[in-house]
């Protein structure tokens, strides 16, 4: 997750609450999904960003997982997500995105 993304979740969770704040990433694999989950959960695991040692504990999933998919019109999902859903391996982000949640999400 670049700085600026990092600031963007950082500025919204002291403005909303992070218990209020959802964020859905849309990476392509499901190690660079679980670094960015660990960013906006545990904080930026490489010290470099703005939420370095800032440990939110926001509520993160990917747009394929079944929570995200199940919440959004499906006419819409097909259109924007349902071409990518068909070559990620969902399930090995769905496990890797799960585990970030249970380690460090606290909403």
């Amino acid at each position: 997750m670049d700085l600026e993304n990092q600031q963007r979740v950082k500025d919204a969770a002291e403005k909303h609450g992070a218990e209020n704040i959802i964020v859905i990433l849309g990476a392509a694999e499901a190690e660079s999904a679980g670094l960015a989950a660990e960013t906006v959960t545990a904080g930026d695991p490489t010290y470099a960003g703005p939420l370095a040692g800032v440990q939110l504990g926001l509520s993160v999933y990917h747009a394929v997982e079944p929570e995200i998919k199940n919440a959004v019109d499906a006419d819409v999902y097909d259109e924007q997500i349902g071409m990518m859903e068909m070559v990620l391996d969902v399930d090995a982000i769905a496990q890797e995105m799960a585990s970030i949640r249970s380690q460090y999400s606290k909403y």
